[in-house]
């Protein structure tokens, strides 16, 4: 026997027999995208078969009624023509006119050199019934149609109840289907805070790469101590995948369905919020920022203890240190007001040194390796922090001019030198101790500079014009000779 859930729906999808028999019948099959496209099976109703017949078959129509003509007045040669003024008539040769005028129902329309012309008044009919076949058959069968309709509707309960259980059937197959091969499990979703996720996967990433790559599984653990995962690391390695399966596992699970791990534990979510990608709405005159902010405030008024929030790069659309504030404030809202399980993907590396003041707060990173002078991503969630971007290795992959790549990966090395001296970043409090231990402890392996010295023991106020022009001579040979230059001295 079935248990109970799959009898009830296998009763459920007992239609009764008489009105399946008639729409089986009634219905073509296929059935066309539109009613008067022959929704309706030949044979079904004799009226609307013989309109599609007039106006499908007027030829093979007229054929046959040429030849009752034939035997009917003794006329073999007796032909049906159809005359643009006068409609469908009977031509018949010279010597049969005399014979044909015999019969009352013929009308003698119109005389020829080598015949004439009759019309009767089932070829006006015919000529008519022809020219609005189209429009009769289309009217007869929506007129069919309406009573299959009125017929259904008599049994709507039982219907509604075949749909419902058509449906489950169709979602517990479904589910059966995504099982059945193991790699799917059976979540378990409880009342707390729990979110712990074994070896998850995007559904649709990984049905994309089969057969040409495997997809690598991560573990996502928004337990309470550490619900607050803040995702760093460089483009293309997986971060806005990594957030998305995450939410679509918590979508699965909580309507029923396995999902794409090894195991998962979910306390229930009551709302889901998701901040991902980018796109501007020109109609409503919004920026991309714009839209990014609007919807982050909507996150950050609905969100509550029990939500879960997937950010992706909060702040990238303005100025890297307005986007760096508005990260850094956002992190702390959803940290200390909100208090929910969120998922915070960002390029602003820096927020990864917020853990002692967010003791919630749990840096990962997507791992790469460098292999002979070359990126390769691992597509692995880690604990920790990452280092950079590798946005120049990314330009050369979407294929970037390799000047221009060039180019800005000596700039990137230039200004990552020179960032430890950016006085803005003393002003942030994230910076503020390094920028005081810099200015303490200056480097010693700066060697003195002789120009500078040089410049620092001149008054000018007390130099002669001779004096003048013989310390311009001394300071210019101090500085450094490019290659090429002719060295300028005072002789």
């Amino acid at each position: 026997p079935l248990p109970g859930f799959l009898a009830g729906i296998r009763a459920g999808l007992d239609v009764a027999p008489d009105l399946q028999a008639l729409l089986a019948t009634a219905l073509a099959d296929p059935a066309p995208a539109r009613l008067d496209e022959g929704a309706i099976a030949a044979g079904y109703d004799a009226e609307l078969d013989s309109e599609r017949s007039l106006r499908d078959d007027s030829r093979r129509v007229i054929a046959t009624l040429q030849l009752d003509y034939a035997q009917k007045y003794g006329v073999a040669s007796l032909k049906i023509r159809h005359h643009s003024q006068l409609g469908y008539v009977i031509e018949a040769p010279a010597v049969a006119v005399e014979k044909l005028r015999a019969f009352p129902e013929l009308t003698l329309r119109q005389g020829m050199a080598n015949g004439a012309r009759f019309a009767c008044p089932e070829l006006a009919e015919l000529d008519r019934r022809i020219s609005e076949a189209a429009e009769r058959a289309s009217a007869r069968e929506r007129v069919v149609f309406a009573h299959l309709v009125a017929s259904a509707l008599g049994r709507a309960d039982q219907l509604a109840g075949c749909a419902a259980a058509l449906a489950a059937l169709d979602v517990m197959q479904s589910a059966a289907r995504l099982a059945e091969p193991g790699t799917w499990c059976r979540p378990e979703v409880v009342e707390g805070a729990d979110f712990l996720v074994r070896d998850g996967r995007h559904p649709v990433v990984e049905a994309a790469l089969s057969g040409t790559a495997a997809f690598v599984p991560n573990d996502c653990d928004l337990s309470p101590d550490r619900r607050l995962l803040l995702l760093t690391g460089p483009n293309m390695a997986g971060k806005s995948t990594y957030l998305r399966q995450n939410a679509l596992i918590v979508i699965l699970a909580q309507a029923g369905l396995p999902v794409p791990a090894a195991s998962a534990r979910l306390g229930v979510v009551d709302r889901l919020f998701s901040r991902v990608g980018a796109a501007d709405d020109l109609a409503r005159g919004r920026s991309t920022f714009m839209v990014e902010m609007t919807e982050t405030a909507s996150i950050l008024h609905q969100a509550g203890p029990r939500s879960l929030v997937v950010v992706d790069e909060i702040g990238r659309g303005t100025a890297t240190l307005d986007g760096l504030a508005i990260a850094w404030a956002v992190l702390e809202a959803l940290h200390n007001a909100t208090r929910c399980r969120t998922i915070f993907a960002t390029h602003f590396h820096e927020l990864a040194q917020l853990t002692a003041e967010m003791p919630r707060l749990r840096p990962h990173t997507m791992r790469v390796k460098e292999w002979k002078q070359d990126v390769v991503f691992l597509h692995e969630v880690a604990e920790g922090a990452g280092g950079r971007s590798w946005g120049v290795h990314v330009a050369r992959l979407a294929g970037v001019p390799a000047a221009v790549v060039k180019r800005a990966g000596g700039l990137l090395d230039a200004l990552e030198k020179r960032a430890g001296r950016l006085t803005e970043a003393a002003a942030l409090p994230l910076f503020a101790a390094a920028a005081s231990a810099a200015e303490a402890d200056p480097s010693p392996d700066l060697p003195p500079d002789p120009l500078a010295e040089a410049l620092d023991a001149v008054d000018p106020d007390r130099l002669t014009p001779r004096e003048a022009l013989d310390t311009l001579y001394r300071l210019k040979s101090l500085r450094p000779v490019a290659a090429g230059d002719e060295p300028i001295t005072s002789d």
